[in-house]
């Protein structure tokens, strides 16, 4: 049975959709079975793993309003043993096109339950905001990761995410738990980055990875190229450290 991981923060610009390529990319080359799953409308996962997202015929679009089954959305081996279900800016209707919708929470839930054996892990890619989408990904999940940038504004927010995890374990998700906290885009030539990874450490109860993601320009670039890090520039800081993050999330047990 796969661990679905939903990937979050409401702050853009944090490292997400890179953290999901390639925190999928490494597990998959470590062995895994993995299903990455795209629900921002702007597709930069989709984009990043190499598909075109305005040609596609079935998306997470698609899937959340019923046109499609969830085997039909599912695009195989991008990369090997990792499958990618896309999103592009049509998903940015599905809110008003579900207002109606009974249970429309557990949509995407409802959806996973028929692949989840599948795969051993499934990484959901939410939109930088609290919205129906990202709590149709809580609703699936068994645990969040959310990616903090290394910046003076890093804890600003994370109350707010972790009383919306808490919101979803109580009324709809009570297995729900908080897979724990990774910082991105640390520059370890500043005194700033240390002070946020310090000052977060003290402010929070969450589990820390002990990985930490470094300022690179392979991870800058890689998306541009439609690759995961892993392929595009194995042998680079960002490549490393995404793999760090795969063994330790491999190692965690819920």
């Amino acid at each position: 049975m796969g661990r679905v991981i939903a990937i979050a923060n409401q702050k853009g610009g944090v490292g997400k959709t890179t953290t999901s390529i390639n925190l999928s990319a490494s597990l998959a080359e470590k062995g895994k079975r993995v299903l990455v799953i795209d629900t921002d409308p702007q597709g930069n996962t989709t984009s990043g793993l190499g598909l075109d997202k305005n040609e596609l015929e079935n998306t997470i679009y698609e899937l959340m309003i019923g046109e499609c089954t969830i085997q039909e959305a599912i695009v195989k081996n991008v990369t090997d043993r990792l499958d990618i279900i896309p999103s592009n800016v049509n998903l940015a209707a599905v809110e008003i096109e579900l207002i109606d919708a009974e249970q429309k929470e557990y949509i995407l839930k409802n959806a996973l339950s028929k692949v989840k054996d599948k795969y051993d892990f499934i990484i959901i890619d939410c939109p930088p905001s609290l919205s129906m989408l990202t709590v149709n990904a809580m609703t699936s999940a068994n645990t969040v990761l959310v990616p903090i940038q290394c910046e003076y504004y890093a804890l600003e927010g994370l109350s707010q995410l972790v009383h919306t995890v808490n919101l979803v374990k109580d009324r709809l998700n009570p297995d729900l738990e908080m897979e724990g906290v990774v910082f991105t885009m640390f520059d370890s030539r500043t005194n700033l980055s240390l002070q946020v990874v310090e000052n977060v450490k003290e402010h929070i109860q969450e589990n820390v990875y002990k990985t930490i993601i470094p300022r690179n320009i392979r991870l800058a670039e890689a998306p541009s190229y439609g690759l995961p890090i892993n392929i595009y520039e194995p042998k680079s800081a960002g490549a490393e450290a995404y793999r760090l993050l795969a063994e330790e999330v491999i190692a965690r047990k819920f």
